[in-house]
Parts: structure tokens; C-alpha cells; sequence
């Protein structure tokens, strides 16, 4: 009787300098970029339109490249769809369209760096498409700014958790959780626990 194995992962990583069959395609790969700083929380960094974004590499299962995802009826314009992950339906949000990270024109560009950060976000398996992934870092507390709050009605920043200023750049630093469990992107009732 044969045995069945599981198929690959098409996991990539940021501009493809990562050895292949490692987790997030990162791990162990003489270039991986990781930065240290005193101990603290480490987040994967990406980017959405010319900003730096980062999350907590916890709620990470894996990056794979972007596949077009099958389009859901009346979906709104962040929904891009969705793929089956190894026999799992995922729901694909692209947070460029979702945060206005968008080209002169109004779209959205997909290029070879263009990835789907796939996430475990309350027991349920959620894509994010942005526009490439820049590396992992271990931010120590004391580097990480409150956000400046704002009134709700210019922008909402409560999916913001702190800002981080790395080697001279702003790095704003996201709650993924309680953005994709949010009622506003509709999948709270799936993400309910």
C-alpha cells in the first residue's frame, strides 16, 4: 500500500535568496536578514505601496507567491477571492486595496515580488497579498512608539499597535488579528471563535 505525502509548500521568500524546504522560506538561509536588538517580539516586515509594515511572526504560517485567486460574487474590493491551500479554502485580502496602498491609476500592481502572507488568525487560515516581504526582525519593547492617536473619523488607527524607528525609517507595526477578526473586513463570523 502506498503513502501519501503531503505536496509541497510553495513557500518564497523576499526576492528568492532563501534555501528551498525551509518554513516561510527564510529560515536558515545564509541571507536571511534578521535584526537584533535587546530581546523583544519578532515581526515579519513588508511592504504596501512605498511603507513598511510589520506583524507578528507568530501569526505566520507561511509566504507563497501570488496565485489569482477564484473571484467571490459581490466581494468587496479587498476580497480578492479565494485558493485551496492543500485542500483548504483561504480567503485572499489584499491589504493594498484595503489600506489605499494603490498606483496612480487606482490599482494595484502584481510583479514577481508580490506575495500572499498566508495567516493563522484564530484558528482560521487567512491570505494577506502585499506587495513584497522584506525580512524578519526582533524589535526589543523600548523601540516601539505608541500610535499617535487621531480622530476615528480622519483615520482609523486602531489596528495600529506601535510605530518602530529602524536604522532611520518608520516601521508601523499591526495588530493582523484584530484587523482580519475586525466585523469591518467580514469574516468575523468564520473568525468567531
Amino acid at each position: 500500500m502506498e503513502t501519501l505525502q503531503a505536496p509541497q509548500q510553495n513557500a518564497i521568500a523576499p526576492r528568492g535568496d532563501a534555501a528551498a524546504g525551509t518554513p516561510f522560506g527564510m529560515r536558515n538561509a545564509p541571507n536571511r536578514q534578521v535584526r537584533h536588538v535587546a530581546a523583544g517580539r519578532e515581526y515579519l516586515t513588508f511592504r504596501l505601496g512605498s511603507e513598511e509594515y510589520g506583524i507578528d511572526i507568530l501569526k505566520v504560517q507561511e509566504i507563497r507567491s501570488y496565485e489569482q485567486p477564484t473571484k467571490i460574487a459581490n466581494a468587496p474590493s479587498y476580497l480578492k477571492g479565494v485558493v485551496n491551500l492543500r485542500g483548504v479554502i483561504v480567503p485572499i485580502v489584499d491589504l493594498r486595496v484595503k489600506f489605499n496602498c494603490v498606483n496612480d491609476e487606482g490599482g494595484v500592481d502584481i510583479n514577481s515580488f508580490t506575495v500572499v502572507i498566508v495567516l493563522n488568525v484564530r484558528g482560521r487560515v487567512v491570505g494577506a497579498v502585499v506587495d513584497s516581504v522584506s525580512d524578519v526582525m526582533q524589535l526589543a519593547e523600548q523601540a516601539i512608539q505608541p500610535a499617535p492617536e487621531m480622530s476615528a473619523h480622519v483615520i482609523d488607527t486602531s489596528y495600529i499597535t506601535g510605530i518602530a524607528n529602524v536604522n532611520e525609517r518608520l516601521l508601523i507595526l499591526m495588530d493582523i488579528e484584530a484587523l482580519m477578526g475586525s466585523a469591518e473586513m467580514g469574516l468575523i463570523n468564520s473568525l468567531a471563535s
